[in-house]
Parts: C-alpha cells; sequence; structure tokens
C-alpha cells in the first residue's frame, strides 16, 4: 500500500510517540511489519539547515550539490513516522541502527526537487535481537537517482542459535588524521538534521540510556568520514557501526584506497568501503 503525505512530518511528536508506545512492544523477528510505503512528492532541502549541516560534517559549502550522506535526512522523517507507530513491532527507544549501504546514481542538485520513498522492507533474526531493515530512494522525474538500506536492531533476548555474519580479517588502516570532538556535536548535528535523540544531546539525558555521556549520532561519523574520504559522482558506500562514540573526546580518521575506518584506542567506531560504480 503506497500512502502519499503533504509535507515532512515533524519529528518531535513522532519520538514522543514511539517512546510511549516502546515499552509495549514485544520485538521478535517472526513479528509482522507495516507493509506501507510513504511518498512524498516535492521533497527539498533548505538551504540554510543543509549549510549547517555540510558545515557539522565537513563538507564543503556553497556548491550546487547534495552530500552524499544528505537524502538520509529528507527521508529519516518518514522513517521515523513507520517506526514509531503501533504496528512497527521494535521498540524506538534503544533501537540501534548498526548499518547503511547507500548507492548514489548521479551528483543530486541542492535546489533540486525529488520524491522521496520509504518503507521497511524485512525483519531479520539477529545473535542479539531483531533487525529491521528500512529502504529509503530518492527520485528525480522517472529515475532513481539515490538509494539506502538501513538496519536497526532492537536488543533482546534470544536462544543464541542466529550467528553474527562473520566480519572480513583486515589489517588496522593507517590514520590519517585525529580529531578532536567538541560536546556538542551531538546537538549541532541534531539542529541540522532533525535527529534530537536524547543519547546524543547531553550527558544528563544519555545517562538515562545507559551511556557514561552523550554519543555522537552514528551518520554523523559516516557522513563526517566521507566528507574526508571523497566520494564519486556515480558511488556505494557500505557503512557498519560497531561502537559509540562518545561525547567530548577524540578519534583516529583512518583510510586506504576504498576503506576507512573511525578509530579510539583499540575500539573501531565505525568501518565503511567506497566503491565507484561503473556502468
Amino acid at each position: 500500500m503506497h500512502t502519499t503525505l503533504a509535507g515532512p512530518p515533524a519529528l518531535g511528536p513522532l519520538l514522543a510517540r514511539g517512546a510511549l508506545l516502546s515499552p509495549f512492544k514485544r520485538p521478535r523477528p517472526d513479528a509482522d511489519y507495516p507493509r506501507t510505503r510513504l511518498q512524498l512528492p516535492g521533497a527539498r532541502a533548505d538551504l540554510t539547515r543543509l549549510a549547517a549541516y555540510e558545515r557539522v560534517c565537513g563538507f564543503p559549502t556553497g556548491d550546487d550539490s547534495l552530500p552524499v550522506t544528505y537524502p538520509h535526512v529528507l527521508g529519516f522523517p518518514l522513517a521515523m513516522r513507520l517506526m514509531s507507530g503501533r504496528d512497527f513491532p521494535l521498540p524506538l527507544l534503544g533501537l540501534v541502527h548498526t548499518s547503511i549501504e547507500i548507492t548514489r546514481y548521479t551528483t543530486l542538485t541542492a535546489t533540486g526537487e525529488y520524491e522521496l520513498t520509504v518503507y521497511v522492507d524485512e525483519l531479520a533474526p539477529h545473535r542479539r535481537g531483531t533487525e529491521a531493515g528500512v529502504v529509503t530512494s530518492l527520485r528525480s522525474g522517472e529515475q532513481v537517482v539515490w538509494e539506502s538500506r538501513s538496519t536497526y536492531l532492537a536488543r533482546h533476548r534470544t536462544d543464541g542459535r542466529t550467528a553474527a555474519p562473520p566480519e572480513p580479517e583486515h589489517k588496522p588502516l593507517p590514520a590519517v588524521a585525529d580529531w578532536r570532538l567538541g560536546a556538542d556535536v551531538g546537538r549541532r548535528y541534531g539542529a541540522a538534521s532533525g535527529d534530537r535523540n536524547p543519547i546524543h544531546l547531553h550527558p544528563l539525558t544519555a545517562r538515562l540510556f545507559g551511556f557514561p555521556r552523550a554519543i555522537a549520532h552514528g551518520m554523523w561519523t559516516v557522513a563526517r568520514c566521507l566528507a574526508a574520504h571523497g566520494t564519486p559522482e556515480a558511488v556505494l558506500v557500505r557503512a557498519r557501526f560497531r561502537a559509540p562514540v562518545l561525547l567530548p573526546g577524540t578519534v583516529t580518521y583512518a583510510a586506504e584506497g576504498g576503506r576507512f575506518e573511525l578509530r579510539g584506542g583499540d575500539h573501531v567506531h565505525l568501518a565503511g568501503e567506497v566503491y565507484p560504480l561503473t556502468s
């Protein structure tokens, strides 16, 4: 079923609804999930917020193109509408963004008008709970110009029989730069992206969810790395979020060839790859 929206949903009420419904959710991989495809025609970037996003993530400002990660920001309110609903079986509180795969087929103009589509494509068992896949696509006219698939994990007790896919064996990538992250990174990214999850904003609200202090948004970490790494016009990006980045703090950006990492001490916070698309 397709549902066409007149405008992007407001994130504040969706976060509140998701929080209120979370205690009543009983996640399991064989649960039913919403089959609705939300569509938003005429989606456009707010240029003021886009500039703020570019600054906090390290992308160049002032050119007429969207950063490779920015369509995720445009689609996030639609994803939140699906994930905060009564028919979404995973609790929004505690939901962990575990990975994202992005395909950009061509350069996206910052002043362009696009049609967004967002839907849940599956639930799957995970060794730590149940994982949901959320797909976002961006069309210009009849052409899909950008699409992504994110996975979100709800942790709960399992029988332990679901094995995690093995991670490829790689030696550590060479360090490129150390980044000192201020305590306000989460607040700045939240203001630019609209994602004001309390775990990112302040130590006091982060402690309510078991973190010693605020943590950086996963999508900020991948955007910051891709801003440093650079991407071709047509590109496939894969990134896996492995450990939270505490704020304030210092992290090491490492890269070689098409691979990149964000590390803190012995912890790998983020690992990803960039693949040019060939016709």
